[in-house]
């Protein structure tokens, strides 16, 4: 009877690691993430992306808040973990966004690449909280 009660309490403790092991993390732009873009090392806008997979599409926004801007574009080439992003401000300015998904397998992934804003140009840096 002994040996049972052992075997029940090892499983009894593996079985929820176990399980979330297995447990699927979704899209790999699903989440939220922080980060910055800006012409030069010094001169920095800070930046807040909420995106979610939904079904077929990516959708997001930037800066949630009352001066959110919604994603028009976000797309993901897994062949090369590449994405692009476009998305319109509320005074028209047109934001072009292309960068490189890192560290795949880290919750933390990061994306890194070119971002234009109207007629200023600049790079930009996100990791996922």
């Amino acid at each position: 009877m002994r040996g049972r009660s052992a075997l029940f309490l090892v499983v009894f403790v593996c079985l929820p690691f176990a399980v979330s092991m297995l447990a699927q993390e979704g899209h790999p732009l699903t989440g939220s993430w922080h980060g910055s873009w800006g012409p030069t090392p010094t001169q920095r806008t800070p930046l807040l992306f909420y995106m979610k997979w939904e079904t077929k599409n990516v959708t997001g926004t930037i800066n949630p808040g009352p001066n959110a801007i919604p994603l028009k574009v976000a797309t993901l080439d897994a062949a090369n973990w590449t994405v692009h992003f476009e998305a319109d401000t509320k005074d028209g300015m047109h934001i072009v966004a292309d960068g490189k998904l890192d560290n795949i397998g880290s919750y933390n992934r990061t994306i890194a690449g070119t971002w234009t804003q109207g007629a200023m140009k600049g790079d930009f840096k996100l990791t996922r909280d």
